[in-house]
């Protein structure tokens, strides 16, 4: 008989794939555990980043998922430093994945970011992609889903990588004008150019619970305006209540949710 040996996270010192850590309060368990509590931690409800695959995985009908335009790469226009080996060492092709699914039954055209990539920064593609996939949903007749998670507008594009929130923005405005509802799903964190564009149009907003929201961040609010700032400001819980976006939902209950507001557009 062969020993198994667990291979080991040198880093966290737990065995890989096995177990996992909150990275807020240190509460160790389980992985499988974890994954079916959605990602969130049981003990201090610290809602870990998801990538753009497993946001899917929750969001969508099980192997209902075709990804579209998945091999569009930024390319270093601007000979920005650093920013082409920025590009060949990430491995994803960039901060966003775009495709068609099911929510529920219901056809979407669906959009989430990926933070790993450069933070979800908003560059060419992204815009691109995005818009691509508004293209298609209007060909099709499909509702759009887009959920955000990013730091903005991409430097090393420049003023192409700012192009993106107009260009984004006038392709909401056909689907708008077409009928078709776009609902907008914020996460922790959606700031700068895109939370200043695509994310903050939805016919609904909805929003993860504790997601940071906003243009500029709080701490460079604070020193611009030289004011202290109101408990809990730009999370999600305070735009709501300040009604900046329709509804806090917990990661949990967002397929519900989503299917529910996908019955209402479908039939009205």
């Amino acid at each position: 008989m062969e020993m198994r040996v667990k291979k080991t996270s040198e880093k966290k010192g737990l065995p890989a794939g096995i177990w996992t850590k909150c990275k807020k309060c240190d509460n160790v368990f389980l992985q499988k555990d974890f994954e079916e509590n959605f990602m969130v931690c049981p003990k201090c409800g610290y809602y870990t980043r998801l990538n753009a695959i497993k946001r899917i995985e929750f969001i969508v009908d099980k192997e209902s998922f075709k990804e579209i335009n998945a091999n569009i790469k930024s390319v270093n226009f601007l000979d920005f430093p650093e920013y082409s080996d920025k590009i060949k060492k990430s491995a994803i092709n960039d901060a966003v994945v775009t495709g068609e699914a099911k929510v529920s039954g219901y056809n979407v055209m669906i959009a989430v970011m990926d933070f790993r990539f450069m933070g979800g920064s908003m560059g060419s593609v992204v815009g691109e992609k995005i818009v691509r996939a508004i293209e298609r949903a209007l060909k099709k007749k499909y509702h759009v889903i887009i959920v955000s998670a990013s730091g903005g507008a991409r430097m090393q594009e420049g003023i192409v990588s700012l192009m993106q929130m107009g260009k984004t923005s006038a392709a909401l405005a056909k689907l708008a004008d077409s009928g078709l509802a776009f609902i907008s799903i914020l996460t922790d964190p959606t700031t700068g150019g895109v939370a200043a564009s695509y994310a903050m149009l939805g016919d609904i907003n909805i929003a993860e619970p504790k997601a940071l929201i906003g243009f500029a961040g709080p701490r460079v609010i604070e020193q611009t305006i030289r004011q202290q700032l109101p408990k809990d400001f730009q999370f999600s819980e305070f735009l709501e209540k300040h009604g900046m976006i329709d509804i806090v939902v917990e990661r949990k209950n967002m397929k519900d949710v989503l299917a529910k507001i996908l019955k209402f557009f479908y039939n009205k």
